[in-house]
Order: structure tokens, then C-alpha cells, then sequence
């Protein structure tokens, strides 16, 4: 059984200042939607990781694990 921490506040920052808003990684200019597109184009965490040195390995599991959690709490819609 795979055992997951619940994750309250993703790694992101959202500030007007920086990149106009968009939510990013924090301590990052990189957008946490660009790790989406990686992951819908058959790219692996590791190579978007290759291309986005700042953002730590951790963050961008932590990332995911948020958005899965968010997903599971959310009711199936027929």
C-alpha cells in the first residue's frame, strides 16, 4: 500500500509581480502548468526537471501529489 502525506499548501507562489500572476514554483520564475504540459506530452518528471534545474525534485512531487489529492477528494461527476 502506498502511503501519501496530505500536502495543505502546495509549493507554488502566486504573486502579481512575477510572471504577471501565474502560479509558479516557488522561489521560481517557472510555471507549475509547464510541468503539466511535460506530463501530457510523455515526458518524465526527471526530464522536466533536466529542463527546469530550479525547481527541486521535491516540489514538483510534492506538486503532483497535491493535485492527485485534489483530484481523489473531488466526487466523481456523471
Amino acid at each position: 500500500m502506498i502511503q501519501t502525506n496530505c500536502i495543505q499548501n502546495p509549493p507554488i507562489s502566486i504573486n502579481p509581480e512575477i510572471m504577471s500572476g501565474t502560479p509558479v514554483f516557488q522561489g521560481t520564475r517557472v510555471p507549475v502548468q509547464t510541468l503539466f504540459d511535460y506530463l501530457m506530452d510523455g515526458c518524465t518528471v526527471l526530464e522536466f526537471l533536466d529542463n527546469f534545474p530550479t525547481v527541486p525534485q521535491e516540489a514538483a512531487l510534492e506538486l503532483l501529489s497535491y493535485a492527485a489529492q485534489q483530484v481523489a477528494s473531488k466526487e466523481a461527476v456523471a
